[in-house]
């Protein structure tokens, strides 16, 4: 067997936690057909089964956040060797031309999840938790007449993600296939900007309550767009490279959260 490198263990730990995180949500679903049907005393101890996964992900979370620590401490490392002062002209330059190019968003509210630490790939219609969108008084007016829409784009800030952005990524689920970022739904991109739709549940005042949403907790927002049908739904829209997978369909199941007994 081949030996594993820091970047192998980072992918082998989002499966992981990606897979748990899916098997959680299709357990949750069973369980509550489980307490309807057959036994109450065994749905409890079916949850209590899930708390324990949730822990395990967050402790492979814990790991995977400490191993990416050290690969940055060890990029700077060899950045910071000889020829400082080359490197710092090269960097003073780069700066210019970057600030040149400078674009500035202003937050304009706050997305609020059961997420602190992991979070789904995709929205889940029916997920557990509270969603809600706490816009800032300041642009409360420009809600008007959205609840007469039942999906919304959410457009935000990724804040959360330290990790550099590389042109071709290998999505965890993919079990290695490699896809260049801009045929992909990473969140590590050159603009740390994330684009969800979701389900307007309730407006009320200047909160937004939402069905399930693939944020942390405390999201910075940057816009939202209403959803309109036949403008945003493509019906000759197709999977892309995701069919050329092995297995995509038994996939797909785990993307849209839809439950299955394999």
């Amino acid at each position: 067997m081949n030996d594993l490198n820091s970047d192998d263990l980072v992918r082998l730990l989002t499966h992981w936690i990606t897979h748990n995180l899916q098997h959680m949500k299709d357990m949750e679903k069973w369980t509550e057909r489980i307490e309807q049907s057959v036994s109450k005393e065994i749905s409890q101890k079916l949850r209590k089964t899930n708390k324990f996964l949730e822990k395990i992900n967050h402790q492979f979370e814990k790991i995977k956040n400490e191993i990416q620590k050290e690969e940055n401490k060890t990029a700077d490392t060899i950045q910071n060797k000889p020829k400082e002062s080359s490197r710092k002209l090269r960097e003073d330059k780069a700066k210019t031309e970057e600030g040149s190019r400078e674009i500035t968003f202003r937050k304009i509210g706050t997305i609020h999840t059961p997420y602190q630490e992991t979070a789904p790939y995709q929205p889940v219609e029916n997920d557990k938790g509270k969603f809600s969108i706490v816009l800032d008084t300041t642009y409360k007016n420009g809600l008007k007449e959205l609840a007469k829409f039942d999906y919304i784009y959410v457009i935000y800030h990724i804040h959360a993600i330290s990790r550099k952005t590389e042109p071709i990524i290998t999505p965890p689920w993919t079990n290695g296939h490699k896809v260049g970022i801009f045929a992909s739904r990473s969140p590590l991109r050159p603009n740390p900007i994330g684009l969800s739709v979701v389900k307007v549940k309730e407006i009320n005042d200047n909160i937004i309550f939402t069905s399930g949403l693939d944020v942390f907790n405390n999201t910075p927002l940057l816009d939202i767009k209403p959803y309109i049908k036949d403008l945003d739904s493509k019906q000759d829209a197709n999977y892309g490279w995701i069919k050329d997978l092995e297995g995509y369909e038994h996939l797909l199941l785990h993307l849209k959260g839809i439950p299955h007994d394999y």
